[in-house]
């Protein structure tokens, strides 16, 4: 009788063996998932506000400063159960969607309460079209305005949480957070269905990372061709003459409605948009 009892207890301990065996596998492959699964850790805080507009650096930035980067895959969707955005090219877009003669317009660093409302009705005016590059925690703040820009048939372009125009000098998880959270802040803002269709680095500060981060998420890089430097507020006639001399180098061109008083860059808008219409331009957006 003990040899059937003895039979018994080594099968028992070969079980209890395989599933320890098995639990130890499980338990593996959860944490490889885990490990795999993109959600970044790293610091959330953000710097203070920029300088209120966007120091000239050429084309927009061409993307090629390290900053930072360390060549990881920037991180997946935040939410598991949502639709991620198709992703788009990872370069900096200056070219028109549209063939021809043509302008894009794009407005930064707003929305901005008096000034934002002066540019759209401009914009009506002269049946133009533009888009709009936000600063996410400004969405929070004025919502409205975002749907304004929404609801006249602009484009919404992601410019990062809170203009910080040294971020490509911080950590990836740094980068990611103040493209991805700004991107929701806009949604957000929006209302239901409104879709950020670029990403503009303050500054024109991109990284290879930053550039990859928001074309994961469906947000194509936006650089420019012609900067006004109307931010600094050179004078109306300087604004207006940069632009004009401007447009040999390409279609894109960068104004203000946000980050101080931009009545000088009302008043060139007012002057400029005829003048695209009398010189054959059609308004575009920018290629994604």
């Amino acid at each position: 009788m003990a040899r059937p009892a003895a039979r018994r207890n080594r099968r028992l301990v070969i079980a209890t063996a395989s599933a320890v065996a098995l639990c130890a596998t499980i338990s593996g492959c959860v944490a490889m998932a885990t490990e795999g699964s993109g959600v970044s850790a790293g610091p959330r805080n953000s710097a203070g506000p920029g300088n209120g507009g966007d120091p000239s650096n050429g084309a927009g930035g061409s993307g090629s400063s390290a900053g930072g980067d360390k060549g990881r895959s920037p991180g997946a969707a935040s939410s598991p159960s949502a639709k991620p955005p198709a992703r788009v090219s990872a370069e900096i877009t200056h070219e028109s969607e549209d063939p021809g003669k043509t302008v894009n317009l794009t407005i930064d660093d707003g929305p901005e309460p008096g000034w934002t409302v002066k540019v759209l009705a401009l914009l009506e005016k002269y049946d133009a079209k533009a888009t709009f590059c936000i600063i996410g925690s400004r969405a929070q703040e004025y919502p409205d305005l975002v749907k304004k820009v929404t609801a006249a048939g602009h484009r919404l372009c992601d410019h990062s949480v809170d203009h910080n125009t040294a971020m490509d000098k911080r950590a990836e998880s740094y980068q990611e957070a103040q493209v991805l959270d700004a991107q929701k802040m806009i949604e957000k803002a929006a209302g239901e269905g409104a879709r950020v269709s670029y990403y503009r680095a303050p500054g024109g500060a991109f990284t290879p990372y930053s550039r990859e981060v928001a074309a994961s998420h469906g947000m194509r890089p936006l650089g420019w061709n012609v900067d006004t430097h109307d931010w600094q507020n050179p004078g109306v006639d300087r604004i207006v003459e940069t632009v004009k001399k401007g447009m040999k180098e390409g279609p894109t061109v960068l104004f203000h409605d946000g980050g101080g008083n931009r009545g000088q860059t009302v008043a060139a808008l007012e002057r400029l948009l005829p003048w695209f219409k009398e010189q054959g331009y059609t308004f575009s957006y920018p290629k994604i």
